[in-house]
Parts: structure tokens; sequence; C-alpha cells
């Protein structure tokens, strides 16, 4: 079968190249906005604004010759030589390192324990153990507080009972421990589910083809769970540096349950709180709050860039 093919082109029968398309100018189209715009208006609103008047406020003093004027830097070289403020910064410090690990460890195990399929009732530990972080911090601290309580919560009705003496956990030896122990029981929920939710989406064939290697229940955690969910483990750690760092609440509610351990310089935030409502030191409570914010913004990106080089 033979097909007809196109005469050849002689010099006089050339084509003429088509003409190339004028570009014409786009017109910028707005409509995007209408979208982001409402957006963008609450987020300057509820964000913007108000860190951009807390450093406004943080270079002014109310003095008591002169009233509120411009002092520049004075406020933050006055917080950086002030040893309460290292003070609560030390404690926070303390218990980022103590409580956050002891905290994520608890809750990879079990994650991995409700991944392992061999636990009976998966789905009641699961809301069990998440159920906790439903609760309210301010309910969560009045509650334990009952319980640390010698006189009239569980450890007094313990010792009345079995005539022991168990420490106080809300003396000012205990109290740090005891708060971590609040803290721990909110969050393990919490950050279970990020854990568990990682372990989920690794692919099914992956552990079929470690299993006809023969491969252990412990080397499937070490070399396929524990790389896979890496990213989650970096941004729950990211999450419990912040919440570490802003830690309020549970000090705060205590603090009438046990004045003697919590000052009111316990945490940088309880600092903060204090010199705005109780000592009416806007400007130096502004200046505290807009350092610790820095501080934590940088342990926050120091850590995110540490988990994503090990991934790297």
């Amino acid at each position: 079968m033979t097909t007809a093919s196109p005469p050849p082109a002689t010099l006089g029968t050339l084509p003429k190249p088509a003409k190339r398309a004028q570009k014409r100018p786009q017109k910028r189209s707005w409509s995007g906005w209408l979208f982001i715009g409402p957006f963008m208006a609450v987020f300057a609103l509820v964000f913007l604004a108000p860190i951009a008047y807390s450093i406004f406020l943080s270079f002014f003093r109310n003095q008591l010759v002169g009233g509120n004027g411009f002092v520049g830097f004075a406020n933050y070289s006055q917080a950086l030589q002030d040893p309460q403020f290292w003070s609560s910064l030390l404690r926070v410090t303390l218990f980022l390192a103590v409580q956050v690990p002891v905290m994520l460890l608890i809750a990879l195990l079990v994650a991995l324990a409700l991944d392992s399929g061999r636990l009976y009732g998966k789905s009641f530990f699961r809301i069990s153990i998440f159920l906790p972080y439903a609760v309210p911090a301010v309910v969560a601290s009045l509650m334990w507080g009952f319980m640390y309580g010698t006189r009239f919560g569980l450890v007094g009705n313990v010792n009345n009972a079995l005539g022991t003496n168990l420490p106080n956990p809300l003396s000012p030896e205990l109290i740090l421990a005891s708060i971590g122990n609040i803290v721990t029981w909110e969050f393990i929920g919490y950050n279970m589910l990020i854990f568990y939710s990682a372990l989920r989406v690794i692919p099914k064939s992956l552990y079929e083809a470690a299993e006809i290697d023969g491969a252990s229940q412990f080397r499937l955690v070490t070399a396929i769970k524990l790389p896979a969910i890496r990213g989650a483990l970096v941004v729950a750690g990211i999450f419990s540096v912040i919440g570490s760092f802003q830690l309020f609440n549970e000090p705060a509610i205590l603090q009438s349950l046990a004045p003697n351990s919590i000052s009111t310089y316990f945490t940088p935030n309880l600092y903060a709180y204090s010199l705005s409502f109780s000592g009416q030191q806007y400007n130096y409570s502004a200046t505290v709050a807009i350092i610790m914010g820095v501080i934590t913004m940088v342990i926050a990106y120091a850590v995110q860039l540490r988990g994503m080089r090990k991934e790297s």
C-alpha cells in the first residue's frame, strides 16, 4: 500500500513563516484579594496589631516626673539585668528539658502500641488517652490541685487512711514536678494523636517486605516507623517548646493553693501578668513579653532546623 506524500517544496513555493503572536499586556486581576482580603484584615487586627502595640509600649516608661516618656531600649536593658526574669526563664528551661522529652516518649510509646495491632480495645484506649486534652487547663489544674492537697485532698486522705507521710506535691521542692505531671497528663493524648496519624500513612508494603526479610518488631520500629514519623516528631517538639515557654495556667491556678511555692515570677508569662495587672507596669510587662516571644521563636526555629537536617 502506497501513501500519497506531499509535493516537495520549491524555492518559489516555500510557505511563509507564521507571524509571531504579539504579546498583549495582561490585565492584573485583583479578584484574588477579594478571597484573602478578609483573612488578611483579621490577621492584621488580631495578630500583627497587638505585637506592634507591645513593641511600641516597650519603648516607653511611666515615670513619676514627666509621665509616660520615651526611653528607647532602657526597658530591654533592665529586663536583661533583672534577676527575677532570669530566674523565671531558667525555671521554664529546666521544665522544658525534663518534661517535654518524658511527655513525647510516653506519647510515642502509646502510639506505637496502638499501631502495632496487638492491643485489645484499641479504640477505647485511644479515646481514653486523648480525653484529658479535652479538659480545660483551668479545670485540670483545679482537679490536680485538690488531689495534691495534704490536708483536704487525695494525698491527705491517703496519709490519714494508711498512716503514711507522703511528701507534699505543693512544696517548693516538688511544685515544678507537680506542674509537669499536670501538663504531661493533659498533652500526652494530643501528641499521641500526631504520632499515630503519621504511623497510619506508612505504606503497608514496607512492613510486608521487612517481614519477608525476617525483621523483628523492634527492627520494624527502629528502621521503618521512627524514620517515617520524624517530621511528626519535629512538629510535636516545636509545639511542646512553644507551650513550655508559654506556661501560665497551671502555676496561676495553683498559686492560691501554694503561695509559698509559686511566686509572682514563677514563669516569664506569670511575671509579665503580675507586672501588668498587679504592678501597673505595662511598659516593662510588654518588654518581658517581647523578649520571651523572640526567645521562643529562636529556639523553635533551631529545633525545626535540627529536625530538618536530620531528615535530609
